[in-house]
């Protein structure tokens, strides 16, 4: 059987191989001549074009605009999207300024903007890309500039201004997630798209096989309080657009995943608490501007205390925030003897983490600075479990490999510097000395949705992983 499965796959891969060699340059000259036939039109198209006002679309705009429509989906079909489906009806800019698109999961989902030639949300730097860059242009999109420390308030503004302009301007269309997810779930909606408070329209999109299936749902109308609460809005037409893709919805964000797929030296395991620890971070306003002078700040405040451990009234005060239930819910997830006390060290681990996730060693250096003795800078091996235990969010976690591999002078104690250059000379030190020791760290949360549930209570939950 074995055999027959093997002898069947031989002309399977022959045909891959030749078709590698033949069909796919062609495909790909297609691509490319089809993207050089669509610059000159939207080159011309675009010459004399204001990026603050609007000029009325003329008759010759108008033929252009169809045009480009022709030679994008001739370009997506040599790229191998043959067919593609549009269900429902998409809605006048007068009656729909915004249409929000989700999942968003690719590249490929600019096929929904070529279709439709609305105008997105882009990073200033796309209009200079050869090419693509003045096909960007012709769509006018919302330019987000990251060197202006104002931008996201700009953008913001120049989509309300778009937005109450009677449908003078193109559709704005936005994909609210913020991120690439695995069409699993639909994450968290930044409020974007909602701020405006205007009807919206969402755009569902399933890729089946080679099959593009794109849905326009009928227009929503926020109602007065989801026009003063664009949180609000955002959820509920979220769950909309959940219910016609039969998927679940998350309350991990854009940060979330951030956070999650982080290319840190620790890779952030599938039942992190951390997760939940930003989220709560974030609804309490507890995410620094300047991470870096507040975390020195806090870990200097942690190293005085020495380890004594504070009651709820005490982690209020440290933080400088009134007492409340989602405060309660944080400390919930230090408490972990159930004692009504926690470490500060631990909360000041767990922001650093998710303030700079990719900067393992600068959170291990203020880890370090918290729990080393004064005579001679160095910590324990238990201390670095609970180091460790807290910058990846676990409940327990076994050090016992990669302290003995650090401690190579047999003192039972370690210091930031041997720590330092052990990670220097072992850059992949988690994965051979951690991962190995603790099966259960094994699988990470390197996409949406990780098995996180809250059927059962988040916190209540999350406790048993803490």
């Amino acid at each position: 059987m074995k055999l027959r499965n093997c002898v069947a796959e031989k002309p399977r891969h022959h045909t891959i191989a030749l078709m590698t060699v033949t069909l796919f340059p062609i495909r790909l000259l297609i691509a490319a001549f089809m993207m050089l036939l669509a610059w000159p039109f939207a080159f011309i198209a675009s010459v004399g074009c204001s990026e603050t006002t609007v000029e009325p679309q003329c008759l010759w705009r108008r033929l252009v605009d169809i045009i480009l429509k022709i030679i994008m989906r001739v370009m997506w079909f040599a790229g191998g999207f043959h067919w593609m489906t549009v269900k429902g009806r998409r809605a006048l800019p007068t009656e729909a300024p915004i249409l929000t698109l989700a999942p968003h999961s690719s590249y490929f989902d600019a096929i929904p903007v070529t279709m439709t030639m609305s105008s997105i949300v882009m990073k200033a730097e796309s209009k200079d890309i050869p090419l693509w860059g003045t096909l960007i242009k012709y769509i006018r999109p919302v330019f987000v500039s990251r060197s202006d420390q104002n931008s996201r308030k700009k953008t913001v503004e120049e989509i309300k201004r778009r937005a109450h302009s009677g449908g003078e301007w193109p559709q704005i269309m936005i994909f609210p997630e913020g991120t690439c997810t695995n069409r699993s779930c639909l994450i968290t909606f930044k409020p974007g798209a909602f701020i405006p408070a205007v009807p919206v329209q969402p755009v569902v999109i399933r890729y089946p096989n080679k099959l593009v299936r794109k849905r326009f749902l009928p227009v929503y109308t926020p109602s007065e309080e989801e026009k003063n609460n664009p949180a609000l809005f955002a959820i509920n037409v979220r769950r909309v657009m959940a219910k016609a893709l039969g998927v679940p919805i998350t309350d991990y964000s854009f940060e979330d995943c951030q956070l999650a797929m982080a290319e840190g030296q620790l890779r952030l395991p599938v039942d992190t608490c951390l997760l939940e620890f930003a989220k709560l971070v974030r609804r309490l306003g507890l995410k620094p501007q300047n991470p870096e002078k507040v975390l020195q700040e806090y870990g200097n405040r942690a190293r005085k205390l020495e380890g004594q451990k504070l009651e709820l009234e005490d982690f209020a005060h440290f933080l400088d925030v009134p007492v409340s239930d989602m405060l309660r819910d944080m400390f919930g997830l230090f408490d972990e003897h159930e004692d009504n006390r926690m470490d500060i060290r631990e909360y000041v681990i767990a922001l650093s983490v998710v303030c700079r996730p990719a900067k393992t060693l600068e959170t291990m250096k203020l880890a370090f600075k918290m729990f080393e003795a004064e005579e001679d800078g160095a910590i324990t091996e238990s201390e670095l479990a609970v180091i460790l235990k807290t910058a990846l969010g676990v409940s327990h976690i076994s050090v016992s490999h990669l302290f003995t591999a650090i401690d190579v002078d047999d003192t039972g104690k370690i210091t930031f510097d041997k720590f330092r250059n052990f990670v220097e000379h072992h850059p992949d030190f988690a994965e051979d000395y951690l991962y190995t020791e603790n099966a259960d760290l094994n699988g990470t949360a390197n996409g949406i949705c990780p098995e996180f549930s809250d059927h059962d209570g988040t916190i209540e939950g999350l406790k048993k992983h803490n």
